[in-house]
């Protein structure tokens, strides 16, 4: 799926955007379901939809709609886009997550400069993730920013920010990186990127009239375990994500670390 161009891209600049798009009527589905799950959840920031693919979601607490929990588990197990994540981490892969990140037009929150890594609970700490845009991703309606080549720096200090306005508690401090080397994703709908677990990235708030929504599929390598006896991660909005009893789905090549429990195909 992707070429040698593209995996020499990712790792040396820690993301990708290949020529693949996600298919039209596949896109249209997966449109439809995101404004349904927002529409059924109210009380939650579409920015923090953790884990549609999951009835209930991550903590239990989306509306408990199986046929929308399904489109997105499709769209998790999409055998292309499973296919790129192999080109990357290796032929054996666990799907372990996903997010709905939707930023309301004039009120998207800003995600502050971060690196998934601190957020999860893998051992060791290897992953994929795929960002699909949804709708149009731009500068304008706060895109996606990395810092490319700062993957290769390993974990990076993280700093507590109670900041209301931020979808994540935690962040690193400008003076740990280089703002100035941040680029732009700009991505238009069915549009994907791809990133290592360690790039660290953010973007800004959406102020404009356009709503900015993407998926983030999550991907582990089935060499790492997916950790179960870790704390409860706590959202700026209050919500609980549940690690201890996640399922999570082998959907390329065979499971290698006895650790991972809760598997499924």
């Amino acid at each position: 799926m992707l070429d040698e161009r593209n995996r020499t891209t990712y790792q040396r600049d820690g993301w990708v955007t290949p020529v693949w798009r996600l298919p039209g009527a596949i896109h249209a589905a997966v449109r439809q379901a995101v404004d349904a799950l927002i529409a059924a959840n109210p009380e939650h920031r579409p920015e923090q939809i953790v884990c549609p693919h999951i009835v209930g979601g991550a903590d239990g607490s989306l509306a408990r709609d199986e046929a929308l929990a399904t489109v997105f588990l499709d769209l998790c197990r999409h055998p292309e886009i499973v296919a790129m994540v192999a080109d990357l981490i290796g032929d054996d892969v666990i799907l372990w997550g996903s997010q709905l990140f939707c930023k309301p037009a004039g009120d998207g929150m800003a995600i502050p400069w971060h690196q998934d890594g601190h957020y999860w609970p893998i051992r060791p700490l290897a992953a994929c993730s795929v960002w699909i845009a949804i709708d149009a991703s731009s500068p304008e309606n706060g895109c996606m920013q990395v810092i490319p080549g700062s993957h290769r720096r390993g974990l990076i200090a993280h700093e507590s920010d109670a900041d209301p306005d931020l979808a994540l508690n935690r962040a690193i401090p400008d003076t740990s990186i280089d703002p100035g080397a941040a680029v732009d994703i700009a991505l238009e709908p069915g549009q994907v990127s791809l990133h290592d677990v360690n790039i660290v990235h953010g973007s800004a708030p959406n102020r404009s009239p356009k709503r900015r929504a993407a998926m983030v599929l999550r991907y582990m390598p089935a060499t790492s375990a997916f950790v179960r006896d870790v704390d409860d991660q706590v959202m700026t909005n209050g919500a609980r994500i549940h690690f201890a009893d996640r399922p999570i789905w082998l959907v390329h090549g065979e499971n290698r670390n006895h650790e991972n429990k809760m598997l499924r195909n």
